[in-house]
C-alpha cells in the first residue's frame, strides 16, 4: 500500500486548470494516474464542466467511461470564493457561491458514486479551514464549505451502509496561493499597497491569516486519501491548515 502509487487508476480532477485542481492534476499523473482534467474554463488538456449542470457531469462521466471504461478516482476541486459582510451580500451572490460550492459537489459524489459502483474507489472533495472556523466577511463561502465536510460523512455512511467500497473524505486546506485570490478586491488592494502577491500574503499571515501552502502540499494529501494507503479512511476531514483553526 502505496501512497505513490496510482498506476493503472483512472481519475477525474474538477478544478483542473489551476490552482489545487491543476497541483492534483499534476501529482496524480506522476504517480501513475490516468488523469481526466475537467473546469469551467477548457483548454488544450482540460475539459469543458460547469458542476453546476448535472447533464455536463452525466456528458463527461460518460465520456470517460467509454473511453477508460472505469473511474477509480474523483478530485472535486472546482469552487468560487466571495468576500462581503453578510447584510452586504446579495441573494445572487449567495446562491452563485453556495450553488457551485455545494451544490457542485453534490454532483460529483452523486456521480462518482454511480460511476464507481460495486468496484469502487475514492472521493475527494476540496473544502476548507474557512467551514470549521467561521471567517467574517465570508458567509457564503464559510457556510458552503461546512455543507461539503457534511455531505461526505453522510456519502461514506450511505456506501458503507450499501456495501459500496466507495471512500468519500474531504481535504480542507486553509490559505492557499492560488489565482482565487486575486479576484478579491481587498487581496487586489493589498498587492497595490505592499508591491507583490507574496508581500500581501505574508501580510495576512501575520494578521493571524495562518501560513498560505503551495497547492501541491495540498495535493499531496489528496493523494494519500485517493490510495491504497488511505484504504480504512472514509467520512474524514483532513484539515491541511498549519493549525489555522485551533
Amino acid at each position: 500500500m502505496n501512497a505513490n502509487d496510482l498506476a493503472g487508476r483512472v481519475a477525474l480532477v474538477t478544478g483542473g486548470a489551476s490552482g489545487i485542481g491543476a497541483a492534483c492534476a499534476r501529482l496524480l499523473a506522476e504517480r501513475g494516474a490516468r488523469v481526466y482534467a475537467a473546469d469551467l474554463s477548457p483548454g488544450p488538456e482540460v475539459a469543458h464542466l460547469d458542476v453546476t449542470d448535472e447533464s455536463q457531469w452525466e456528458g463527461l462521466i460518460a465520456r470517460i467511461l467509454r473511453e477508460a471504461s472505469r473511474i477509480d478516482i474523483l478530485v472535486h476541486s472546482a469552487g468560487v470564493s466571495a468576500a462581503s459582510a453578510l447584510a452586504d451580500t446579495s441573494f445572487a451572490e449567495w446562491r452563485r457561491v453556495l450553488s457551485t460550492n455545494l451544490d457542485g459537489a453534490f454532483l460529483a459524489v452523486k456521480h462518482g458514486m454511480r460511476a464507481m459502483g460495486q468496484q469502487g474507489g475514492a472521493i475527494v472533495l476540496i473544502g476548507s479551514a474557512s467551514g470549521t472556523r467561521p471567517a467574517a466577511g465570508a458567509a457564503a463561502y464559510s457556510t458552503s464549505k461546512a455543507g461539503v465536510a457534511m455531505l461526505a460523512r453522510t456519502a461514506a455512511k450511505e456506501c458503507r451502509d450499501r456495501g459500496l467500497a466507495v471512500r468519500v473524505n474531504v481535504v480542507s486546506p486553509a490559505g492557499v496561493k492560488t489565482p482565487m485570490w486575486s479576484g478579491m478586491p481587498f487581496f487586489q488592494d493589498l498587492v497595490l499597497k505592499l508591491g507583490s502577491e507574496q508581500a500581501a500574503y505574508d501580510s495576512m499571515t501575520a494578521s493571524g491569516g495562518g501560513v498560505f501552502a503551495e497547492p501541491r502540499e495540498v495535493a499531496e494529501s489528496v493523494c494519500f486519501l485517493a490510495s491504497d494507503a488511505a484504504r480504512h479512511v472514509t467520512g474524514h476531514e483532513l484539515l491541511v491548515d498549519g493549525g489555522y483553526v485551533l
